[in-house]
């Protein structure tokens, strides 16, 4: 079958808008990145509640748990370094009001901000619990010694981290599917891989 030049040129017309909205590949994986290394310590610390404290699961979950959470640091200080220095940020959509952009930043910015603590205060509250623990597939030996009142802190400020992430991740995934379903705009399609969109087109 062959294909005419103005065909050719009709559907370059319409793919080159949508790569002028959408994120560089590099976010885009980084994005989705962070999204399955979420689920995965939600998931099992969730999971480690629901079994209890005293079964075998215990430990692989906590060390999967953490090793995931050093992994999502290291993921959110890449998209930062990767956001200041090379990543292309498409503009909202024109009918997007000022108010909803500016929600939308701020909201970002306070996920960015909880991606890159939530580790630390999680892995504060392992230390300072003055024991060896797994991280990734090394045993890792007490770095301090144990200090019951700082730790609670560090438990506290994780616990509460948790929830406010919770929060700020619903709101961002809600609002990115009211775009999505509701006002039929491209702000949803900005961070899905190119395959998605090109099959929703």
């Amino acid at each position: 079958m062959m294909i005419t030049n103005s065909e050719c040129a009709q559907r370059s017309i319409v793919k080159a808008p949508l790569q002028g909205k959408r994120f560089d590949p590099t976010s885009i994986v980084l994005h989705w990145l962070t999204v399955i290394l979420i689920v995965g310590q939600f998931t099992t610390a969730w999971l480690r509640e629901g079994v209890g404290h005293g079964t075998s699961l215990v430990p692989a979950l906590l060390a999967a748990h953490r090793t995931m959470g050093m992994m999502t640091w290291s993921v959110a200080l890449a998209r930062v370094f990767w956001r200041i220095r090379f990543a292309y940020l498409p503009p909202f959509p024109e009918s997007m009001p000022k108010l909803q952009q500016w929600i939308a930043k701020a909201n970002e910015y306070a996920l960015y901000t909880l991606l890159l603590m939530q580790p630390i205060t999680g892995f504060g509250e392992v230390v300072l619990h003055g024991r060896p623990f797994t991280l990734f597939i090394w045993q890792v030996p007490a770095l301090l010694a144990p200090d019951v009142a700082i730790r609670s802190l560090f438990v506290k400020a994780h616990e509460v981290g948790g929830y406010a992430l919770l929060v700020l991740i619903g709101l961002h995934a809600s609002a990115a599917l009211f775009h999505w379903f509701v006002l039929r705009d491209s702000v949803l399609q900005r961070m899905l891989p190119s395959s998605i969109t090109a099959r929703s087109q």
